[in-house]
């Protein structure tokens, strides 16, 4: 069911701002991106020293089992728009790539959540760093589980780490199949099924967005979890020191970030408005020192839908945050160009 659900991107997506045809200290992201079709046989594993991918989920099926806002699965193409324009921060041998979107048309959303499984399986297969764009919260299960295939090739019980920037748990039980609010409970059913570590971690949980049953779940499972408004009356430090200790157990770290963990302020444009939220300038800071663990396996944000945004601010804040995120990486690799 891959390829029933996947669609190569074209190249008429990526237009911008042009500066110069051949100053690349004035070029833009669309002036870099490598169109890739992942149905292609003839294709072999990136070989330089940084290749990151962007995929699209065009899906929000989740969103609507969850009585949501449906509205996400436009938002690969939103923040897409956004990226367009951001400069090349990095050393010429940092490769960006587009892989396509996987669809919910036509099929379910399971089959949708498998085929973004088999599309990050192939993107770290082939040496490339999977950035997944939202769609609903429901990525994280497709994601995951591409991430997950991935590295039992390698090693029967990898540890993965998740940490997730959330409003919301998202442990609702799911007897009548999944949602955008069940993904981390599936994931703690596979884990104990394949008798594997389930190791997650939720920063930015409102009280008033989660029941006392779903606090109680995520104690019984063993998730760790911080308040929105312990993360904002702390200081950094008490919140970098509980990463020290999740990354320390973990050999792998997967990030997701909901974009609703945001204030509304900040981010209009999602399924679930929050009037409270955490500041972006505090969560890119978490990002950074997350990234520089040299353990994070793949990135991906969720939740902006562009019907619900204002003056695309929720999809910018989205351009912003992946900038962040490859800038980071090209850091780590020491090809970052900023002095």
């Amino acid at each position: 069911m891959f390829e029933a659900n996947y669609r190569a991107i074209g190249s008429n997506t990526w237009q911008g701002r042009i500066d110069s045809d051949s100053n690349y200290d004035a070029f833009r992201w669309h002036q870099w991106i490598q169109l890739i079709d992942l149905t292609k046989e003839n294709l072999f594993p990136f070989e330089g020293e940084l290749g990151i991918a962007f995929i699209g989920f065009c899906c929000d099926a989740g969103v609507g089992r969850n009585r949501g806002r449906t509205g996400a699965a436009n938002g690969p193409q939103a923040i897409r728009k956004e990226m367009t324009n951001l400069p090349c921060r990095f050393d010429p041998v940092v490769k960006l790539f587009d892989a396509g979107d996987i669809l919910c048309e036509d099929c379910t959303l399971e089959e949708s959540q498998a085929a973004l499984a088999k599309a990050v399986e192939k993107l770290l297969a082939l040496n490339l760093f999977p950035i997944v764009l939202g769609g609903g919260h429901e990525v994280a299960l497709g994601h995951y589980n591409g991430i997950l295939e991935h590295l039992m090739k390698q090693k029967e019980k990898p540890r993965i780490g998740i940490v997730n920037f959330d409003a919301h748990f998202d442990l609702r039980p799911y007897p009548n199949g999944g949602s955008s609010g069940t993904m981390f409970r599936q994931i703690a059913d596979q884990c104990s099924e394949r008798e594997l570590k389930y190791s997650y971690l939720c920063l930015g949980i409102q009280k008033h967005s989660n029941t006392i049953e779903l606090f109680k779940t995520a104690d019984r499972l063993g998730a760790k979890y911080i308040l929105a408004k312990d993360i904002i009356d702390s200081d950094n430090w008490s919140v970098l020191e509980k990463f020290d200790a999740f990354m320390k157990s973990n050999e792998h770290i997967y990030i997701t970030i909901c974009s609703d963990v945001f204030s509304s302020a900040f981010a209009p444009g999602v399924s679930a408005a929050q009037p409270l939220g955490l500041d972006p300038e505090r969560v890119l800071k978490f990002l950074k020192y997350l990234l520089r663990s040299n353990k994070v396996i793949g990135f991906d944000i969720a939740e902006v839908a562009p019907r619900f945004d204002q003056d695309n601010t929720t999809a910018n804040l989205a351009s912003v945050l992946i900038f962040s995120v490859v800038n980071t990486l090209a850091q780590m690799h020491n090809l970052s160009l900023d002095e």
